[in-house]
This record gives structure tokens, C-alpha cells and sequence, in this order.
């Protein structure tokens, strides 16, 4: 995890925009992975392209409650990893934007996780700069301590 006294030298907005990615992308995908299992805020199944349904050696549900589950795992990545998380999570949306528009008629939902990927692509980028500043502030701490 990044340290806080490694993150005080950065802008104040900069920092408050990366810890709001984060959160964002750490409690989404956890809540949508669960959701995946008890159908409370969509019928996930709906969402699974004909051609999909076709392929794959499970049924549609078995498939999306393994898909929520790694959701759930992008999501605890991204919360402990935000630099390894991000794209974990923003290759997963560019996955499930493939599949949406396989389906036909979800072009609105893939448009919107789109622009989803790219903040999670953004706060990957955020989480490497700062996980770099937090390497580089290592060593003085160590020294400090001599």
C-alpha cells in the first residue's frame, strides 16, 4: 500500500481524485460481483451474448456467478494494488464491452463501460505514480532512522 507520507508532496486534488477512483473501483466491482450471485439490481444473465451462451461449457448463470467472483478478487485487488487493480479491472470492462456488443441492443451499457475502463485505467496510472514516490521515499525514511 502506498504510504501517507509518501503522498504529501502531491497536489491535493491529484491526490483526492486517486483515492476517489480508488474506493470507486474497489466497492463497484465487489458489489457487482455479489450482486452477480443474488440478481437484487439486475438480471445478469440477460446481459450474456447468444454467441456466449452457445460456447461456453457452463450454463449462463454458472458463468455469471464465476464472473462475479472475479469481480469480487479485481475488486480486493484493486484495494490493495490500485496500480495492478485498475488494469485488472479496466481489461475485464473491455471484455464485457466485447460481449456486449455481441449481444446487439446494449450499445448505451457498453458505451458507459467504456468510459468506465478509462478511470480505472486512470487510477492505474495514478496508483503507479504514487506506488514510484512511495519506493523513492523508502530509502530516506531508512536513513533517517540511522
Amino acid at each position: 500500500m502506498t504510504s501517507v507520507s509518501s503522498l504529501e508532496s502531491v497536489d491535493k486534488p491529484v491526490l483526492r481524485a486517486y483515492l476517489v477512483l480508488r474506493i470507486a473501483f474497489t466497492i463497484v466491482p465487489i458489489i457487482a460481483g455479489i450482486d452477480q450471485f443474488t440478481n437484487k439490481l439486475a438480471e445478469w444473465d440477460m446481459y450474456l451474448a447468444p454467441v456466449a451462451t452457445r460456447i461456453l461449457p457452463v450454463s449462463a448463470r454458472t458463468f455469471m456467478m464465476l464472473a462475479g467472483a472475479a469481480e469480487i478478487v479485481a475488486g480486493l485487488i484493486t484495494a490493495f494494488a490500485p496500480r495492478i487493480g485498475g488494469w485488472i479491472v479496466a481489461i475485464w470492462l473491455w471484455l464485457i464491452i466485447i460481449n456486449l456488443l455481441a449481444a446487439q441492443g446494449f450499445y448505451d451499457t457498453a458505451l458507459r463501460d467504456l468510459g468506465l475502463s478509462l478511470g480505472a485505467v486512470a487510477l492505474a496510472l495514478l496508483g503507479a505514480g504514487f506506488h514510484r514516490k512511495s519506493l523513492e521515499a523508502r530509502p530516506a525514511q531508512t536513513e533517517n532512522r540511522s
